[in-house]
C-alpha cells in the first residue's frame, strides 16, 4: 500500500449486522429509537430478536386455558414483529425479526442470536433496575453485557422512565 492510498476501512466502511433485543416494553422501543437515530448506517442490517414470555405451571391447567394462553401469546408477538417491521420500512432498514426459542433465558436467547448471525454488536434497552432488585430479579441487558462476544450497547432512557 502506498503512501497515499487511504485506509480500506475508512473508505469502504464494511456492512454490520446488529442484534437489537425488542418486546412490547416502551425500553425496547425507546431503544429501537435511540438506534436509528444515533447508530444506524445505510448498509447496516437489523437483526430484531424477540424471546417471547414463557407460561409457568402450564402441566397444572386445562388443555382450553393453555390454548387460550398460546393465542394470545401469538397475537401478542405478531403485533410486536408487525410494529418493529413498519418501524424499519418507515426508516429504510433492512433487516429481520427473529423469534428466539430459549424462552427461559432470554439473555443467553439474545448472546446465541448475535453468534449465529455474526454480529458486530448488540443493542438493549433496560428497565433500569437498581443494583439489589437486579441482585434478586436478575436482569437481562445484565445477563448480555457479561456474556456477548460482541460489543453491547445498553440504552436507557435519560429521564429516567422505568
Amino acid at each position: 500500500m502506498s503512501v497515499n492510498q487511504p485506509l480500506a476501512m475508512a473508505t469502504d466502511p464494511s456492512p454490520r449486522k446488529v442484534v437489537l433485543a425488542v418486546d412490547g416494553s416502551d425500553n425496547a422501543e425507546h431503544a429501537f429509537d435511540w438506534y436509528v437515530k444515533n447508530m444506524h448506517k445505510p448498509n447496516n442490517e437489523l437483526v430484531l430478536a424477540h424471546c417471547p414470555e414463557t407460561f409457568a405451571n402450564v402441566t397444572m391447567m386445562s388443555p382450553g386455558k393453555v390454548q387460550e394462553l398460546m393465542t394470545e401469546a401469538e397475537a401478542k408477538i405478531k403485533n410486536i414483529e408487525t410494529k418493529y417491521e413498519g418501524k424499519m420500512d418507515k426508516a429504510g432498514i433492512k433487516g429481520q425479526f427473529v423469534r428466539l426459542v430459549n424462552q427461559d433465558k432470554p439473555g443467553s436467547a439474545i448472546c446465541e442470536c448475535a453468534l449465529e448471525h455474526g454480529a458486530t454488536y448488540i443493542v438493549t434497552g433496560t428497565r433500569g433496575l437498581g443494583k439489589i432488585r437486579r441482585t434478586l430479579m436478575g436482569s437481562v441487558s445484565d445477563y448480555v453485557i457479561h456474556h456477548a462476544h460482541v460489543p453491547v450497547l445498553v440504552v436507557r432512557h435519560k429521564d429516567g422512565k422505568q
